[in-house]
């Protein structure tokens, strides 16, 4: 498994794709926060993390793209399936090379908040709430983008695919929000990464979010497994 890992984590900087991952997502965010905090003078940053939200829908799918697509593009795929690792190792391997480069991302981005510790007083507690729930939301992005790269060898079409549900997940919330009917509003808010998000945007720190977010990376993950474990019975 630490093969595997550390062979996705090498190829990420051996192609341009985790260059390319850490420009947009570190830009993005410094203008983000450029103009939710420094520029209108505010030490508050929920809308700030509410905008993260939204680069990480962009971005993270152009960094889980290649992870199995091109496996299959390569006709590397049936040397992987046949390794001395199991599927589930296999899987956890490429998620967490994965998720090393997004939360390196993560601490870069992080260090724009000393600029409000220096010249204001913030909420330390609602930063690291904020923290805590952006990293697992980025979890649960990548095990989604996993799992759609499992289904094609087509890195474009990964990407797009990706996100085209990660789109869905969060628009979830904005469509709930203007549905009139409670038990409906109430069942799309259930589903939506947005509508549980917001509770850390306003300064609570959500246990049952926490659960959700990992619970999500957890099914995909599984699925991910399961599309694999047909593929190698079926080889």
């Amino acid at each position: 498994m630490f093969a595997v890992y550390k062979r996705e984590l090498r190829a990420y900087f051996t192609t341009a794709v985790g260059y390319v991952f850490l420009a947009i997502i570190v830009a993005l965010s410094a203008v983000a926060f450029s103009v939710t905090t420094l520029l209108s003078a505010s030490n508050d940053v929920s809308t700030y993390f509410t905008v993260l939200l939204f680069i990480l829908m962009v971005a993270l799918p152009v960094l889980t793209m290649k992870l199995f697509a091109e496996e299959r593009k390569m006709r590397t795929e049936q040397l992987l399936l046949t390794a001395p690792v199991s599927i589930g190792g296999i899987v956890a391997a490429k998620f967490f090379a994965a998720f090393t480069v997004f939360f390196g991302a993560n601490l870069l981005c992080s260090l724009a908040y000393v600029t409000l510790f220096i010249y204001s007083d913030p909420e330390a507690g609602i930063i690291a709430g904020n923290i805590i729930a952006i990293t697992l939301v980025g979890a649960a992005f990548i095990a989604v983008g996993i799992f759609v790269s499992a289904l094609t060898e087509n890195q474009l079409a990964a990407a797009i695919g990706t996100f085209g549900i990660l789109l869905a997940m969060l628009g979830i919330g904005l469509i709930a929000s203007k549905i009139p009917w409670y038990p409906v509003r109430y069942v799309l808010g259930w589903f939506s990464i947005l509508t549980r998000y917001n509770n850390f945007t306003n300064g609570f720190f959500d246990f049952a979010a926490l659960l959700y977010y990992a619970s999500v990376c957890f099914i995909f993950l599984f699925l991910t497994c399961r599309v694999y474990e047909r593929r190698r019975y079926g080889a």
